[in-house]
């Protein structure tokens, strides 16, 4: 290889090409657009922000869909907003993304909802489950979690009360433990005491007990311990903050005293909303919602003995202009969070982590190995880690047909970062590691689509075979090799003479193989 001389004239440096995109989070009490540049890095750069408020939460919370006005409502928002978006030339699909949270997530007509907004504006709207909510709030927390570590301690909660649900996160040493969507939201509370005639007494009381029936189901979720923290996220407690804290920059992390916030809330709850609103300047929607919302933070901040509560600006649009950095791959580092979740809830189950472990590493060689015949994805061989470290935690209810119980455990757990169709395939392969092949009659597996169907059976293929290889939950194969001969699949493990187990195994096992590649399995002995 030749170099070039140092008296070369030198190239100036490419400027980093900058890719404009966009977020729009419909939410229970507004639209809201994020519009960014994100650099060739990865770094996002905030250049406009913008908000319009809607009823979208008034309407589904207490009718149960939302009314035609509030859609065309929302359909002559999302309209001004993609005139803006064209102005910054932010114009392809790859460029924008739209979501929408509890408030049309519980609507019956949600569908007809996002359809109307497809043919009137043309913007595709993704309805988040829960799951992905807080994989996406996680994104957003992350670079402050990183950041302060000495500030937030070893362990941190991250709670956000939204209009319809409050979201919390459990992170220790940057690593989500627990996390759970309660459905118990300020606009919510509201909208059901409108129901009730009393006094304001009354009424503060009714919103107290139910308040306190989530702080006691986060308390048997999240025991107190020394040393935790409270990250509060969310409008409501940003307003409290501009209010309560001098010279507070919204982009830095702030403390609020519990004491101070507490009589800040009792101060919003003695107000009508028309008051508030009038008061200090802001939205009605917003009004609406600011009382029963403190009142909750510091119910929650109360319940762990805390004296204080971190405040950040982050917003659902943060994570998801994350994502959009990232282009919506997950990190090695997120995938880890994902895999962790599930030796959590193993362990709930008192697995056997050992083989469990073991089935998973030996799932992701195979998956590499065979890349060529199943040519999945990385998204797909999470699925099948995650199935891997899960597939006899059914074993916890009784032996016989384990793998059903396995498989409704998984549907009805959580499990961080993976969103309701992950966690359907995560449970349906961990279903099929044993006895019968997948059926059109099986409950579950029927109403998936046929890429879905593919999926699950390349995927619970691969999960018997490794688990033919640690049949005898030792551990004892800790290398293959896999090659293909003509219409057979020969798996060569080195350094092991007596293989007679394992092959009796995948005799049993690897007609799902075969089935679904067209290949049968041998395993054959190979040299030291």
């Amino acid at each position: 290889m030749t170099t070039g001389s140092s008296l070369a004239p030198q190239r100036p440096e490419a400027t980093p090409a900058v890719r404009p995109v966009a977020v729009i989070d419909i939410g229970t009490t507004a639209i809201r657009m994020a519009i960014a540049e994100i650099d060739a890095k990865g770094e996002v750069r905030q250049i406009d922000a913008l908000s319009q408020a809607v009823n979208l939460g008034k309407d589904s919370f207490t009718r149960g869909y939302i009314e035609k006005t509030t859609v065309e409502e929302c359909v002559r928002v999302l309209k001004s907003y993609r005139r803006l978006l064209e102005e910054y030339q932010i114009v392809s699909p790859e460029q924008i993304r739209v979501v929408a949270t509890s408030a049309v997530r519980e609507a019956a007509n949600r569908l007809h909802f996002v359809d109307r907004i497809f043919i009137a504006t043309g913007l595709v709207v993704e309805t988040l489950d829960e799951a992905e909510a807080n994989r996406i709030t996680y994104l957003g927390a992350q670079p402050y979690l990183r950041a302060q570590p000495e500030t937030l301690g070893p362990r941190t909660i991250v709670v956000e009360v939204g209009g319809g649900t409050t979201e919390l996160l459990l992170v220790q040493h940057e690593n989500v433990s627990y996390s759970h969507t309660f459905r118990l939201g300020s606009l919510r509370m509201q909208q059901q005491f409108h129901a009730f005639r009393g006094s304001a007494d009354k009424l503060r009381s009714i919103m107290e007990n139910q308040i306190d029936q989530i702080v006691d189901q986060v308390l048997r979720s999240i025991p107190p311990e020394s040393g935790t923290q409270m990250m509060a996220l969310g409008g409501d407690v940003r307003f409290a903050a501009s209010q309560l804290l001098e010279g507070w920059v919204p982009d830095h992390m702030g403390q609020i005293s519990v004491p101070a916030l507490e009589r800040f809330a009792n101060r919003m709850l003695q107000l009508s909303v028309d008051e508030i609103a009038h008061k200090f300047h802001i939205p009605f929607p917003d009004a609406e919602t600011l009382g029963p919302a403190l009142l909750t933070y510091v119910k929650l901040a109360k319940a762990y003995k805390l004296d204080h509560l971190l405040v950040t600006n982050i917003n659902l649009r943060d994570g998801l202009l994350k994502e959009m950095a990232i282009r919506d791959a997950w990190t090695d580092e997120f995938r880890d969070q994902i895999l962790r979740s599930a030796a959590d809830l193993g362990r709930k189950f008192h697995f056997d982590e050992r083989h469990a472990r073991h089935v998973s590493d030996l799932c992701r060689t195979l998956f590499h190995a065979l890349q060529a015949e199943h040519q999945l994805g990385p998204r797909q061989e999470l699925i099948l880690q995650t199935a891997a470290l899960l597939h006899e935690i059914g074993l916890y209810i009784g032996l016989s047909s384990h793998h059903k119980h396995s498989m409704y455990l998984i549907l009805h757990s959580e499990l961080f970062g993976l969103g309701h169709r992950d966690v359907r395939l995560v449970a349906l392969v961990a279903r099929y590691h044993r006895r019968a092949s997948p059926k059109p009659t099986h409950p579950l597996y029927n109403n998936l689509d046929r890429e879905g169907r593919v999926i699950v059976a390349k995927l619970a293929s691969l999960l018997r075979v490794a688990d033919a290889l640690d049949h005898s939950h030792s551990g004892r194969i800790q290398e293959i090799r896999c090659h293909r001969e003509s219409n057979q699949l020969v798996i060569t493990v080195p350094r092991i003479q007596d293989l007679a187990l394992e092959q009796l195994a995948l005799k049993q096992k690897g007609p799902l193989f075969e089935e679904t590649f067209g290949l049968k399995v041998l395993l054959r002995k190979g040299r030291g």
